[in-house]
């Protein structure tokens, strides 16, 4: 049980590092500052159907998953 839970914990461990790397950047620089960034567009308002949502979403999936997987198996020790 423990060896199963090493290896779920590398394999979640490595695809949350690739996820985080695979996510574009946020910062917009001083265009964002000075334009304001509240420009309504197609993309801005349906943003939570884009890869990046998604990406976003699996995410917390999988640092939840990790940090789950941690906490069982501190207390299968």
């Amino acid at each position: 049980m423990h060896t199963f839970l090493i290896i779920l914990q590398l394999i979640i461990g490595i695809m949350l590092v690739t996820v985080v790397l695979m996510q574009p950047g946020r910062t917009n620089g001083l265009s964002g500052f000075i334009s304001g960034g509240a420009a309504e567009s197609f993309y801005s308002r349906n943003k939570s159907r884009t890869s990046e949502a998604m990406l976003s979403q699996l995410t917390v999936i999988l640092a939840v998953a990790f940090a789950a997987v941690c906490i069982v198996q501190n207390l299968i020790k």
